[in-house]
């Protein structure tokens, strides 16, 4: 966005950053750097400039304001999240940092929020099935992490705020340089350790944190803008809840209940382009450790895994209609644990689960004519465990001109779940686990409708409105049974069938006199059919809404921002007699905030979260907070 001083002789433009994504060039969707509106699959971006909006202190919770996309708290001790698209669990959801199956498995559970904003240069949201790529995990969907680049990022960057609450988040970068090899390191601090108990239950309401994540990154240059790069990543991260007299000298006994867990994380992921004349060659790898030392009570859960990644792209010369891709990757996972899932049938042997994973993949882009682009993917893999899988994707895309795009994708998903590291419930210990069969990988069939129409007025600015009609068939759902024994958590494929369907639509308006509106709203069924019975799915709210406004009053050099969300009544889980209601009621989180450009590149901005003090009871609590940011790049 550019302002121009009138009252000068000469016209002189200074440069803002923008939330908008016009002309941004994403990867998520096909693998390959493609401009967003060429894409024949749809793809969300967004900017760390549209979540400084509301400052969070991590991506996870900056994802509260993407419409389709809800992060989930699963327990409000000890605060294990995971995130629904389009109503869909956690699982079905694949989190990657550049692209790199990073966040799985055991680190679904907390890792989410070791993610900081500082590090995050973008985010790419592709909704729906992308398997054919991306492999297992890939079912409902996929939140792509692109770091920040060592090449581009600014010198020095502290983004700091402390709220009412007594939340401390500290975000430093430093970006330098030595011969060819570009380096940026990252630090970020959490610290909350306020023993809110709003509704004087003795338990704490919000989990208390002490975090610390530390991110090094470095770009090499090379001849023929030939690309390397390498990074490396360390987390440690101290939580409990529980009751409120609850000390560490308690934790694993029975005098005073609290859940305490320890997390270290370490990953490495690295890029580097083959030198290949005439064809561009892609070697990734990344490799992560996540060691948790939990206790639910007098609960132990010592849990380890390892996850090395491969993977090897190139293009394919079919012609100058075609852009196609081939690729093959090789995923180990080796998962260890204190429980009867790595353990010998007599119980007297430790035995780690070890899977190996490969696959291969191709798709091609073709050019139909100026007006018509087909995508055609097919990819097959091979799990140590349950075999061979084929998934096969077909995308279509439209477009009269670049205001009129009409994209069509359909496409196959599988996932094999292991529900030690995914499910929380399955970790606590408080009821027995029956897993009653041999458990089958989840398939997904799954469709998606994509209008996008784009408007420029001439007094109004712009006007931007993106729809989508969305279907998915699952097939082998594996879904926790709390209620058939309220003493067990009981695993099965489903007999029979689960949909998720709906309609989605976003609304940007960018109006001259610097009033921006970007609001979205998701109207969906997610649903289970289990022995002719139907059933509504868990925290899947039929209706969803999310909203961003922001106003710049030029005198003052201030900027308003006023974000929030909409939730209808949905589906919660409850036990026998339990007193409280099985629906949630309506509820909307409301944050405004102030900011507040002062000279030598320093940002102050001040805000109200939760304006109107929402707190859900016996459930969840929160409270209206003050944050006082300064920001220097």
């Amino acid at each position: 966005m550019g302002k121009i001083n009138s009252k000068s002789p000469e016209q002189i433009i200074l440069l803002e950053p923008s939330e908008n994504e016009l002309g941004t060039v994403v990867i998520s969707a096909t693998m390959k750097e493609v401009a967003k509106d060429a894409s024949p699959i749809p793809v969300e971006v967004y900017t760390p400039r549209f979540f400084q909006k509301n400052a969070t202190p991590t991506f996870f919770e900056a994802l509260t304001v993407v419409n389709g996309v809800r992060p989930q708290l699963n327990c409000n001790v000890c605060n294990t999240g995971d995130i629904h698209i389009n109503g869909m669990e956690g699982p079905y959801t694949m989190v990657t940092i550049d692209g790199m199956p990073i966040v799985s498995g055991l680190s679904t559970v907390y890792g989410l929020s070791g993610i900081p904003n500082g590090m995050v240069e973008r985010i790419e949201v592709v909704k729906g099935p992308a398997s054919t790529l991306y492999g297992s995990e890939a079912v409902g969907g996929m939140v792509n992490v692109i770091t920040k680049s060592a090449l581009t990022a600014p010198r020095f960057f502290a983004d700091v705020f402390a709220t009412s609450n007594e939340e401390l988040n500290v975000d430093l970068a430093m970006a330098g340089r030595l011969g060819n090899t570009h380096s940026l390191l990252g630090i970020n601090y959490f610290n909350f350790h306020n023993r809110l108990d709003i509704n004087n239950d003795n338990f704490t309401d919000v989990t208390q944190q002490d975090r610390i994540s530390v991110f090094n990154k470095w770009n090499f240059k090379r001849k023929n803008d030939r690309i390397a790069s390498l990074a490396a990543r360390y987390v440690y991260e101290d939580r409990w809840g529980g009751e409120m007299n609850w000390t560490p000298e308690w934790r694993g006994t029975d005098s005073i209940y609290g859940e305490s867990i320890y997390t270290d994380r370490i990953e490495f992921l690295g890029k580097y382009q083959i030198p290949v004349r005439k064809r561009r060659v892609m070697l990734d790898a990344s490799w992560n450790l996540h060691d948790q030392n939990s206790v639910y009570g007098t609960n132990v859960y010592l849990g380890k895994q390892a996850v090395a990644f491969g993977q090897l792209t190139t293009d394919l010369p079919f012609g100058s209609r075609h852009d196609a891709l081939l690729g093959a990757a090789l995923r180990y996972t080796k998962y260890d644990d204190n429980t009867p899932a790595t353990s010998s049938i007599n119980g007297l042997e430790n035995l780690p689960s070890k899977r190996l994973a490969s696959g291969i993949f191709l798709q091609d882009e073709i050019a139909l004519n100026d007006k018509n682009i087909l995508l055609l993917g097919l990819r097959y893999d091979y799990n140590s465990v349950h075999g061979s899988i084929l998934t096969p994707r077909i995308s279509w895309k439209w477009a009269r001109d670049p205001q009129h795009i009409l994209r069509f994708t359909a496409g196959s998903g599988y996932r094999v779940a292991n529900i030690f590291t995914e499910d929380h419930a399955a970790l606590t210990g408080a009821r027995e686990i029956v897993i009653a069969e041999n458990l089958l990988p989840e398939r997904s069939w799954n469709a998606n409708l994509n209008y996008v129409r784009k408007f420029f007025p001439k007094r109004a600015g712009f006007i931007g409105l993106d729809g989508s009609l969305f279907f998915t068939h699952f097939s082998n759902q594996i879904l926790p049974d709390f209620n058939t024994d309220p003493n067990k958590i009981i695993f099965a494929n489903l007999d029979g069938y689960g949909i998720s369907t709906g309609v989605s639509l976003n609304l940007d308006f960018n109006f001259l006199n610097g009033l921006k509106i970007i609001a979205g709203a998701t109207a969906m069924d997610v649903y289970r059919i289990d022995n002719g019975e139907r059933l509504q799915q868990l925290f899947a709210p039929p209706f969803s809404g999310t909203w961003t406004m922001s106003y710049i009053i030029p005198k003052w050099g201030l900027s308003i921002d006023y974000t929030g969300n909409l939730n209808s009544p949905m589906r919660l889980p409850v036990l026998p007699n339990d007193p409280r209601s099985e629906q949630s009621p309506w509820f909307s989180i409301h944050n405004i905030q102030f900011t507040k450009p002062l000279k030598n590149g320093l940002e102050l901005y001040a805000g109200v979260k939760n304006l109107f003090g929402f707190s859900q009871e016996k459930r969840s609590s929160c409270a209206p907070s003050i944050r006082l940011t300064s920001k220097l790049t």
